[in-house]
């Protein structure tokens, strides 16, 4: 009796080992087909690596990607504003960072923009990028939306560019005629708490989805691999 037990015991223990991996598996898949992914609205972006050598790039980095031009400390605010709803939330995400394009011979007014973001945060993963004027103005059409850079090489939204280097945003935003949400009005507070914060929020969890699909599907590979 005590002999058919112990072999029914282990045969249930190896129906778990071997079934649970599974089952586990096609949840994370049925979950991951009702879950939110925050739209691509525009590919082939120039990366702001081609211009730099500083090894700054939108490549494998979840970005949120400013246009403060050379008056920037009069465009401070949008900085602020990002800083305290988005940077100090989000900026431990592994691959998170801001970066900032601007003119050349606007070095000194960004260290004095860096004095009043560091105030009591580390703000290692701002990152800033000087270069021609006329460069700018082609990373930011590279972008291909409908808004306008002025000659300051300042635009008032900011945009979030993916891993991939993927313009990321809304197509069916309330707001706009078209639907289309391409960047955030950085100087409204009311636009970067009600849509942008959620949208960086959907972002980093469709990245922490598909890390989990990763570990995942290598559990189901094999279910004894520690």
């Amino acid at each position: 009796m005590s002999n058919t037990l112990s072999k029914t015991s282990k045969f249930w223990l190896l129906f778990a080992l071997m079934i649970g991996p599974l089952l586990f598996y096609l949840f994370i898949l049925k979950s991951s087909a009702q879950f939110r992914f925050l739209p691509v609205l525009n590919k082939n972006i120039e990366d702001v690596a081609t211009y730099n050598t500083d090894s700054i790039s939108f490549k494998n980095h979840i970005n949120v990607v400013l246009f403060l031009g050379d008056d920037l400390l009069h465009k401070k605010t949008n900085a602020l504003n990002l800083n305290e709803k988005i940077y100090k939330r989000f900026h431990k995400f592994n691959d998170f960072q801001f970066l900032v394009i601007l003119p050349k011979g606007s070095e000194n007014k960004a260290e004095e923009l860096k004095k009043e973001l560091g105030f009591n945060t580390d703000i290692s993963n701002w990152k800033f990028v000087f270069l021609d004027k006329e460069t700018i103005q082609k990373i930011f059409k590279s972008l291909h939306t409908n808004y306008k850079m002025d000659n300051h090489s300042y635009v008032k939204e900011a945009f979030i560019i993916d891993k991939n280097s993927y313009l990321r945003g809304r197509n069916d935003d309330e707001d706009t005629p078209d639907k289309m949400l391409y960047g955030y009005n950085a100087e409204s507070i009311a636009t970067v708490h009600q849509k942008m914060v959620d949208d960086v929020k959907i972002l980093l969890a469709e990245y922490r989805l598909a890390l989990k699909k990763n570990k995942k599907k290598e559990v189901f590979k094999n279910p004894y691999k520690e």
